[in-house]
């Protein structure tokens, strides 16, 4: 069983109100997300689109639910932009990471990206870095995580996700070779990796050294099978249900978890699992989520 002080749970924003997708949840209020997150028994949350932006305002609304943020996903276009329009953006939002008591930040490249892309067949128009662009993107990691960790004491993890530059097994394990473990770490998602093909065990156990925050998601098998003979995006995936809470897909997630308590694994592990907040009523999948983690890992 886990170290409950060394391990923390927390759960994401998105599966009661979509970023990319503001339809899906566009009735869910804040208060309403983090209320149903605490009454699941969940302690930690990343940042959506409708938290208050001012740091007194959204910690007196998490305070008085248990709840802290324990992470904000950060858009970099190293690869697109000048180094420099990305770092004024970052240091913003790791001062305001650092003033909400995050200890780590998710960084996920959208240069070239399609996942945000309606029309954009996830499957077929991924963009594939030439060598000058891996350079200019894991020396601009390294420089973001020399800032976040030296400056504003948060650790940068990269996001690997469905749709980026940085989506299957071989992409990662350049950007780890080629960036400075010192300043460079991995946000271990279950569901990317199957999602794309890779299995997740294998992922947790090459890179267990360089995790230092994961996502924890499932996928459902026919609906990624319809993505890919359909030539459909990945937010058409979303929609039609791509991804579960973990226990309610196909990913087996014992062995996952022995790994990560086997190398005394400590932060956040958070349920990330976006899905159409109609079909997949949010507190209800929270519970079933909750419940599941508590069986596998005593948590």
């Amino acid at each position: 069983m886990f170290d409950k002080n060394k391990v923390k749970l927390g759960i994401a924003p998105i599966a009661w109100t979509n970023d990319d997708l503001p339809d899906l949840g566009a009735e869910n209020t804040f208060e309403q997300c983090v209320s149903e997150m605490a009454l699941a028994g969940f302690t930690g949350s990343e940042i959506g689109n409708k938290y208050p932006k001012n740091p007194e305002v959204l910690k007196k609304a998490l305070n008085l639910r248990g709840m802290q943020i324990c992470n904000a996903w950060f858009s970099t276009f190293l690869t697109t932009k000048p180094f420099e329009e990305t770092e004024v953006e970052f240091r913003k939002h790791v001062a305001f990471l650092r003033e909400m008591g995050a200890k780590v930040v998710g960084v996920s490249e959208q240069g070239h990206s399609i996942q945000g892309f309606q029309d954009v067949a996830v499957f077929d128009n991924k963009y594939i870095l030439n060598d000058d662009e891996w350079k200019l993107l894991t020396d601009g990691l390294n420089r973001l995580g020399k800032i976040s960790l030296e400056e504003y004491g948060i650790t940068l993890t990269f996001h690997h996700h469905m749709g980026t530059v940085v989506q299957t097994a071989a992409e990662v394990k350049r950007l780890m070779d080629e960036t400075d473990p010192a300043y460079v770490n991995l946000l271990f998602d279950t569901g990317h990796f199957a999602y794309c093909g890779e299995d997740p065990l294998e992922m947790v156990k090459t890179h267990i050294a360089r995790i230092k925050h994961v996502h924890l998601k499932d996928i459902r098998p026919d609906v990624v099978a319809k993505v890919k003979a359909e030539h459909l995006s990945f937010l058409e995936g979303v929609r039609l249900g791509t991804f579960t809470v973990p226990g309610d897909g196909c990913i087996s997630f014992d062995e996952i978890f022995e790994v990560l308590k086997a190398n005394d694994y400590q932060g956040y592990m958070l349920v990330e699992a976006e899905q159409d907040p109609a079909k997949a009523n949010p507190l209800e999948y929270a519970l079933k989520a909750r419940a599941f983690i508590k069986e596998k890992t005593g948590l």
